[in-house]
C-alpha cells in the first residue's frame, strides 16, 4: 500500500497543549491521539491511495494525518467544533498542492455529503466508488446518524447518488456489536435488521477505552457499511424502519405483540395475527431469531394490509398510544373484508 509522509508538524498532544483545547463533554468527544491507531482505522476503511475521502468530525486531526499518508485523492473535513479549525488549516497548509483538502465548519447533519466528494455518479450495480467516509463519531450523534444514512443509501440520496460509497465509523462497542448481530444473538435489534437490510456490516475490531483522551466508560468498535447492490428487504426504508421499530420494542416477548402495535386497537389483535399468517412467520418467535428476510415478510404482509386499508398506514404507536387511534379502527371496520 502507498504512503506518504507528511512535512514535519507538530504532534496532536502538542496542538492541544499549545491551543488549550479539551474536550467538550456535551459533544461526546474522545480524542484518539496514538498514530499506529489512527492508521490501522484509516485502513480499514478500504484502499485509500487515489480514492476520495471525507472525514466526519477529524478534531485536531489525528486520523486525518493517517488518511494523508494514505495519498488520497482528496479530502473533505466536515467539523463543528470551530477550535480545532487552526490546526486543521496547518495540516492543509502542509499537504497541498499534493492533496487537495476542503475544510467545512459545520454540522455533518446539515451537510449534503454529496459535496464532498468531486467524482461523477456511477451505476449502483457497478462495483464501489473511489469514495470513502470515515469518521470518529461523538457517541451523541452515532446512532441516529447511521440511520439516517442507511435512509440515504435506500433512496440512493446525499453521497449515495453517486453510487455505493463504503463507510467506516466508531460506535460505542454496544452499538457496533449490535449492528453486526446476527439471527439469534442477544445482542439482535431494530439497528442490526436496518444496517444488514441496506449494507454488507463488518464488525473489524475493538478500540481499549484507554486509548481515547479523555477515556470514554465504553470500549470503541469500528464498522466497516459496505452499501449492498440489493438491499435485502426491497420496500421503502421508512416501512422498514417502521415494522423493525415496532418488533423489537418487545424484543423478549413473542412476536406477535410487536406487530400488535403496528395497528390500532381494536383490530390490532386480528390484523397481527394476519399479518404473521401472510407473513408465513411463526408468532411465537421472538424478534431476536427473526431472519432479515422473515422482517421483509412481515414487512410486505404489512404493505399488502395498508393497500388494502390506506388507513392503517396512518397509525403510529408512538404518537396514538396503546388505545389510540380508534377512528382509524372504525374506518376499517367498516370496510368490506
Amino acid at each position: 500500500m502507498a504512503t506518504a509522509r507528511l512535512p514535519p508538524l507538530p504532534s496532536v498532544r502538542d496542538l492541544l497543549r499549545l491551543y488549550r483545547l479539551r474536550a467538550v463533554q456535551q459533544l461526546s468527544q474522545n480524542f484518539l491521539l496514538d498514530g499506529g491507531v489512527c492508521a490501522k482505522l484509516a485502513r480499514a476503511a478500504g484502499p485509500l491511495t487515489g480514492a476520495h475521502v471525507c472525514e466526519v468530525g477529524p478534531g485536531m486531526g489525528s486520523i486525518t494525518r493517517a488518511v494523508l499518508q494514505q495519498q488520497p485523492a482528496s479530502l473533505t473535513l466536515v467539523e463543528k467544533d470551530t477550535r480545532f479549525l487552526p490546526a486543521l488549516l496547518m495540516l492543509k497548509r502542509a499537504v497541498e498542492p499534493g492533496c487537495p483538502v476542503r475544510i467545512v465548519a459545520g454540522d455533518v447533519l446539515r451537510y449534503d455529503m454529496a459535496a464532498a466528494f468531486p467524482v461523477a455518479p456511477t451505476p449502483w450495480e457497478d462495483p464501489c466508488t473511489s469514495a470513502y467516509i470515515i469518521g470518529n463519531l461523538p457517541f451523541s450523534i452515532s446512532t441516529p446518524l447511521v440511520v439516517r444514512w442507511l435512509r440515504d443509501v435506500s433512496r440512493r440520496e446525499g453521497a449515495w447518488k453517486l453510487g455505493r460509497v463504503r463507510m467506516a465509523l466508531t460506535f460505542q462497542k454496544e452499538v457496533a456489536e449490535r449492528m453486526a448481530a446476527e439471527t439469534g444473538d442477544a445482542q439482535r435489534c431494530r439497528l442490526s435488521v436496518m444496517a444488514q437490510t441496506f449494507c454488507r456490516v463488518h464488525h473489524r475490531f475493538t478500540l481499549g477505552r484507554h486509548l481515547f483522551t479523555p477515556q470514554p466508560e465504553v470500549d470503541v468498535g469500528v464498522v466497516v457499511l459496505t452499501p449492498l447492490k440489493q438491499p435485502r428487504i426491497n420496500l421503502p426504508f421508512h416501512i422498514v424502519e417502521k415494522v423493525a421499530r415496532c418488533l423489537f420494542n418487545m424484543r423478549q416477548k413473542s412476536i406477535v405483540r410487536g406487530v400488535q402495535t403496528l395497528y390500532p386497537a381494536p383490530v390490532r389483535v386480528q390484523l397481527a395475527l394476519d399479518t404473521l399468517r401472510l407473513a408465513e412467520v411463526d408468532s411465537a418467535s421472538r424478534p431476536f431469531e427473526l431472519t432479515v428476510d422473515e422482517v421483509g415478510r412481515i414487512c410486505q404482509a404489512y404493505t399488502e394490509l395498508c393497500g388494502a386499508y390506506p388507513q392503517l398506514a396512518q397509525y403510529e404507536y408512538r404518537i396514538h398510544g396503546k388505545y389510540g387511534g380508534t377512528e382509524l379502527a372504525e374506518e376499517v371496520q367498516q370496510q368490506p373484508p
